[in-house]
């Protein structure tokens, strides 16, 4: 046999010696330059602001929170670890922080169910349900100014709620809705979940949206009940779409600041009961004219929300992000 018949014979499967293997350095190629810089006019501009607008901030804030600064001209008043130590041992603080934590819970617990519930009767068809899904996602959109303005009206002692139970002859159920410390808190959460139960909504209709119509057939056919499907099929589905609307609502309610603000105040939120985190740094920072102990303050709050944010994520979240990163060398 001939060189070329060889070569023949080993192209054809004929031979025995297999081909060459590419190198696995060549066939794992990089983005190259060109990607590279692709990948940095896109990203650029986003990690430049993010870097300008939150990370600066945030360390700006940290060098501050060692001082006692009023908030123009150098920080030259080094007071080291002292407005911390304040902070935590501030019993004012304190009561905020318990706020805080009592608001997380009770969104949870209140605007969850509801909003599945409403979630799930707007998943059917049903005469009016794109007007009734509108109604219900409005008070989302609307300012908080302006709803912090109408309830601090409407709930005020002589305000129109009770000059409505008073004209019904209800009168006995009349109360100070916003300064009493035992309802006030209830007061807020029933704000807060009227304003935010929508958005939670239209994340669960969107949830909805993508379980297949083929596993509620089949369960049919199998003879399970409603609310059997909406347990076996539909809750555990939607778990990924509750578990990301949970972890939004945790973190807005640990920095719950505007309808507080607007509703009750500074100051009236402290003797009400309704008293947050941010609020507190309001109170104690900007208005009292220590800038560096409200710096101290909202990097309190910073840490607070990124360790909640870093324990949902390493806990709760982990599943739902396992399946979506994945290493280089598996590609």
């Amino acid at each position: 046999m001939s060189a070329t018949d060889a070569n023949l014979a080993q192209h054809d499967g004929g031979g025995t010696t297999p081909p060459p293997s590419v190198p696995r350095a060549r066939r794992r190629r990089g983005l190259g330059w060109p990607g590279r810089l692709e990948v940095l006019l896109m990203a650029g501009p986003a990690v430049l602001f993010f870097v300008g607008f939150v990370i600066v901030p945030v360390i700006m804030a940290a060098y501050y929170g060692f001082f006692r600064w009023a908030g123009y001209g150098p920080a030259t008043d080094f007071v080291g670890l002292k407005n911390y130590v304040t902070i935590f041992t501030d019993p004012n603080f304190q009561a905020a922080l318990l706020h805080n934590g009592f608001i997380v819970v009770m969104s949870l617990v209140l605007q969850g169910p509801i909003a599945i519930l409403l979630a799930l009767l707007l998943n059917r068809r049903m005469r009016g349900q794109s007007v009734i899904r509108v109604l219900i996602f409005v008070p989302y959109v609307i300012a908080e100014v302006v709803v912090g303005t109408g309830f601090s009206l409407l709930l005020a002692t002589k305000g129109a709620a009770n000059g409505a139970l008073e004209n019904l002859g209800l009168g006995f159920l009349t109360a100070d809705w916003l300064s009493d410390p035992a309802i006030a808190i209830w007061t807020l959460m029933a704000i807060l979940t009227w304003k935010y139960v929508g958005f939670a909504v239209i994340l669960f209709l969107a949830g909805l949206q993508g379980i297949p119509e083929e596993l509620y057939e089949a369960a049919a056919i199998d003879g399970a009940t409603y609310w059997q499907i909406q347990r076996r099929i539909t809750l555990p589905l939607l778990a990924p779409t509750l578990r990301i609307w949970a972890f939004l609502s945790i973190i807005g309610a640990l920095q719950l600041f505007d309808l507080v603000y607007i509703i009750w105040g500074q100051y009236v939120s402290s003797v009400a009961g309704t008293n947050t985190m941010a609020i507190y740094m309001v109170a104690t920072g900007r208005n009292a004219g220590n800038f560096g102990y409200g710096n101290a303050v909202a990097v309190v709050i910073f840490v607070i929300s990124l360790i909640v944010a870093l324990v949902y994520q390493r806990f709760v979240l982990r599943r739902d992000t396992a399946g979506a990163i994945t290493e280089r060398g598996a590609r």
